[in-house]
């Protein structure tokens, strides 16, 4: 097995981060590994933000929280059976912000693809990541135009996903893929 098969295979989700800090070297090479992915007409219609600080991303989970709580209480109340936190103490954040294209929804391919080379990055370095879609929460209340100034989104970008960069306490178990959802047409 090639090594790209293998880190597909060996990734997990990551759920529970260490205080240990990945080097700047690591974090540039997964957004290097971001900004290489493909784009539909090479639109490229993605930001990259290595959110490194980690007060930022205290205040966008405290504000993603409440605003669970106030739309959704199901979810809400699995987050608080978990670990209560939405970002579980990853020290890092890649915010991916996409631009709306044309055909609506065509630029969600391009985030999903980006989102994907980075989490295959980060456990190609030996780190931990985790595809975070409860970030749009943070940006789901009053602090949604606060937080896209502070994280430089350029103008008519919006939020797409995070990806939650560190390492992990434990080593995570990948999921048993079902087989059943693979048809061969021959």
């Amino acid at each position: 097995m090639n090594d790209t098969l293998k880190h597909i295979k060996e990734r997990s989700s990551c759920r529970d981060f260490s205080d240990q800090l990945p080097t700047d070297e690591q974090m540039s090479a997964i957004a290097q590994a971001a900004i290489q992915s493909p784009s539909g007409m090479n639109r490229q219609a993605w930001q990259i933000i290595v959110v490194k600080d980690r007060g930022l991303i205290a205040e966008m989970e405290e504000e993603g929280i409440s605003n669970l709580k106030a739309t959704d209480d199901a979810a809400y109340q699995r987050i608080m059976s978990r670990n209560g936190t939405l970002f579980y103490r990853a020290p890092y954040m890649i915010m991916l912000a996409i631009k709306p294209s044309q055909p609506a929804g065509m630029e969600l391919i391009d985030l999903g693809i980006a989102a994907q080379n980075a989490v295959i990055a980060a456990t190609s370095l030996g780190l931990a990541s985790l595809h975070c879609g409860l970030a749009g929460y943070a940006f789901a209340g009053g602090k949604a135009e606060e937080f896209k100034k502070r994280l430089a989104f350029p103008g008519g970008y919006e939020y797409g996903i995070a990806v939650l960069v560190g390492y992990a306490k434990e080593q995570g178990v990948p999921h048993e893929p079902n087989q059943a959802k693979i048809t061969y047409i021959e």
